[in-house]
């Protein structure tokens, strides 16, 4: 089988192996805070892993906030929240110039920055904040800079945007718009947990004390982990499934009888591209040398959920994002 990858680039298997033991470290400790969650644990792992940004959404109370926090103690990443809300302004989130003047008169500016200079970012209710204030988020997930006053400042590396939202309430929310949709790299759901989770979760919360991950890496580890994702070759045959599924994610694709019906408007480049980062990070989280077409199976559903619209027929069939993925799944795999 032929594999696509950088020219002259081999991935040394020792490197892996010592990935895959840190991982599963990582893992355990985020285990010893937050039960039960082990597919969405799995998935944000996966989104950091790939070096993208993730949006977790699920009603209130299971642990969304926590995970993140628990990550960033993980991964000795220094983390910043912000609670968006209506009133929140631009400003609020990445910083302004405030005038200064010094002893002999002379005045300046100075850039004070912001809560999204931080390595991990959890942007706390995402859409309660204005668009104004979206868009301002936007450039920083993209580009890993902001523009203040015409002037550019540089994030740090690593960046990582966790986004929460609650799919429920809707008063005094703006739904985030397709563009800023596009820069999560996975839309992970956040479901309820199983009975013998809860029961642990309760026992554990309402005791006397209360467990704390401890920290078992650091950036430099994570950038490691990061370039080793990409790293990672992946074969033809992923990345045509990739490519077929994408492709049929598409109004006029004809993999479906009724797709054009059911289907505003699909998946573009950029979930391939999202598509194909994921499956390598899985790999390597899961202790694979190279991903296979399960993985693009299992990811196919948080990578383009938030990249393609049912229509307003589909939605009154009842057929959702996911039903459509999974439709899409079952014709082009």
């Amino acid at each position: 089988m032929s594999v696509v990858n950088e020219p002259g680039e081999e991935v040394a298997v020792q490197a892996v192996e010592a990935a895959v033991e840190s991982l599963a470290r990582v893992k355990e400790a985020v285990a010893t805070v937050v039960y039960g969650q082990e597919r969405v644990v799995e998935e944000t792992l996966v989104t950091l892993l790939a070096g993208g940004h993730g949006l977790l959404v699920g009603v209130p109370g299971l642990a969304k906030t926590r995970l993140v926090e628990t990550l960033g103690v993980v991964l000795g990443l220094s983390q910043k929240r912000v609670q968006f809300t209506p009133d929140l302004m631009p400003s609020d989130v990445l910083g302004s110039e405030v005038l200064d003047e010094a002893v002999d008169g002379r005045r300046s500016f100075r850039f004070i920055r912001g809560p999204v200079f931080a390595q991990l970012l959890m942007a706390d209710e995402i859409n309660r904040a204005s668009p104004r204030t979206q868009a301002a988020l936007l450039q920083a997930m993209q580009e890993r800079r902001v523009t203040v006053a015409g002037d550019d400042h540089d994030l740090p590396r690593p960046f990582h945007v966790l986004a929460t939202q609650n799919p429920v309430e809707q008063e005094g929310t703006y739904p985030l718009p397709e563009a800023q949709l596009d820069r999560f790299l996975l839309q992970i759901d956040v479901e309820y947990p199983s009975e013998a989770a809860e029961r642990r979760m309760v026992l554990v919360t309402t005791g006397g004390t209360e467990a704390v991950a401890p920290a078992v890496a650091d950036t430099r580890a994570l950038d490691q982990w990061q370039r080793l994702v990409r790293r990672l070759p992946i074969g033809d045959q992923v990345v045509d499934a990739i490519l077929r599924l994408v492709r049929a994610a598409r109004p006029g694709s004809g993999v479906l009888p009724d797709l054009d019906r059911l289907l505003a408007w699909g998946a573009g480049p950029r979930a391939s591209q999202a598509l194909a980062l994921a499956v390598r990070a899985r790999a390597l989280l899961d202790g694979r040398m190279a991903p296979s077409v399960e993985d693009v199976r299992a990811l196919a559903r948080p990578v383009m959920r938030h990249r393609i619209a049912p229509s307003f027929a589909a939605r009154a069939e009842g057929v959702d994002a996911d039903e459509l993925i999974s439709r899409l799944v079952a014709h082009a795999l």
